[in-house]
């Protein structure tokens, strides 16, 4: 043994699949800031700087992931079922009516929060103990 902290698998693939997910949220929540600008109180350059904070949540809990720091992974568990009940019980019902959402926003949507919702599994799987194989 080296005597240093390393993720495990689940804690790994788990940070990528942050990685993909917020990424594709900040694209969108960019292109909604500059594309769509003014079609909501949601889509404005100011209210994209103003959310900037969950991106960088974000890259802490994914950097944690990966480091494979004692608690990452109940960290992340949090992390990602606050990210699925704010989609489901805020996202969804206000910001998306007043977005007018075409097919893209209903993508963007529906990725996201099921990306959020197998980051959840695997970190279940990875505080529960249990490993893949």
């Amino acid at each position: 043994m080296d005597g240093a902290v390393h993720p495990s698998l689940l804690e790994s693939v788990s940070a990528w699949v942050l990685i993909v997910s917020f990424a594709l949220s900040l694209i969108y929540e960019f292109w909604r800031a500059t594309a769509k600008a003014g079609t909501s109180r949601y889509d404005s350059m100011r209210a994209f700087v103003q959310g900037l904070w969950l991106y960088v949540l974000a890259a802490i809990v994914i950097v944690l992931l990966f480091v494979g720091v004692p608690f990452a992974a109940w960290i992340g568990l949090v992390f990602s079922v606050l990210v699925i009940l704010v989609s489901i019980f805020y996202y969804n019902p206000k910001m998306m009516p007043a977005r007018r959402p075409g097919l893209f926003d209903w993508f963007e949507d529906l990725v996201y929060t099921g990306l959020a919702f197998v980051t959840a599994t695997l970190l279940a799987l990875e505080v529960a103990g249990l490993t893949l194989s």
